[in-house]
């Protein structure tokens, strides 16, 4: 049977169907060409092996200077099926000049890979860190997660309860989060297009929605979105919020106007964005670099 989707939810979660003819490429040329100059430019490891089982590695670009660094993890997004971390550390001389320390992982695509399977990965890939991580420069102690649009969903999965204990971890891992433009209701994903490639029926899309699972105990969270974004992704951004103020879970909004689901992340890229602030903030409780 052929799977027919929503149209009304199709335009909700289709953001680069949203922008002008050219917009959704020349943001995907940039991710890499940018990506492509920090590798020329800076110290970096590349393709360090997180995950035997797997084969998944991660990419480091350390911040100068001595001691161990703390460790920005971000997850590429892409709707699972596209992307990697060698167009996803764009971000780095910023971070760098914080004193911040990235980390970006690669995870297998769909739809040869289940979601459960990219969860685990990207659950992997924290687990190597904070047991490997000292041997690269990073403290565990300070791991921090985000990742943008299903880059965001997999965060809240790092985020979410249930999976430290078995793995031998504290529940304290990750000490803060920033999703950006996530995912963490998979409802509506069921009844879009993407779910020709995802192939999720209601009990898996509840058992990987984030805001079904929240941890026990909080990190010190920013969500953030564009203001530009299709409604599909204010509404997420806001379910994760209220999910996790109920809890009396402190949260901090962060609505980036004139901004599209694409652009917002390349705010990471300029020093004194909104963007940048909030992460700095975030690692260091302080606007300042330390």
């Amino acid at each position: 049977m052929s799977f027919t989707s929503d149209p009304e939810v199709d335009k909700a979660y289709a953001p680069s169907r949203s922008l002008p003819e050219g917009v959704f490429q020349a943001n995907m040329d940039l991710y890499r060409d940018r990506s492509l100059e920090v590798y020329r430019t800076l110290p970096h490891e590349r393709d360090v092996i997180y995950d035997a089982a797997s084969g998944q590695g991660l990419d480091i670009v350390p911040a100068p200077g001595p001691g161990l660094k703390p460790a920005f993890v971000f997850i590429h997004g892409g709707y699972w099926r596209m992307l990697s971390k060698n167009e996803s550390v764009y971000m780095a001389p910023t971070l760098n000049a914080r004193g911040i320390t990235l980390v970006a992982p690669d995870y297998s695509l769909a739809p040869a890979t289940s979601l459960e399977e990219i969860v685990r990965q990207v659950r992997a890939a924290i687990a190597w860190l904070y047991r490997h991580g000292a041997e690269h420069g990073i403290d565990p102690e300070r791991l921090y997660v985000g990742g943008h649009s299903a880059g965001g969903h997999l965060t809240g999965a790092v985020v979410a309860g249930g999976w430290r204990e078995p793995l031998g971890l504290p529940e304290n891992v990750i000490k803060g989060a920033m999703p950006v433009s996530g995912l963490f209701d998979l409802e509506p994903i069921t009844r879009s297009f993407v779910n020709e490639w995802m192939g999720l029926d209601a009990a898996r899309a509840a058992a990987l929605s984030p805001v079904h699972h929240l941890p026990p105990a909080p990190c010190r969270m920013v969500v953030a979105w564009g203001g530009d974004e299709t409604r599909g992704f204010h509404d997420q951004a806001q379910l994760w919020l209220d999910a996790w103020r109920l809890r009396r879970y402190p949260a901090t909004e962060l609505k980036v106007p004139a901004r599209h689901h694409f652009d917002i992340v390349l705010d990471w890229c300029d020093p004194g964005s909104a963007m940048t602030e909030a992460l700095a903030e975030l690692v260091f409780d302080a606007r300042s670099p330390r």
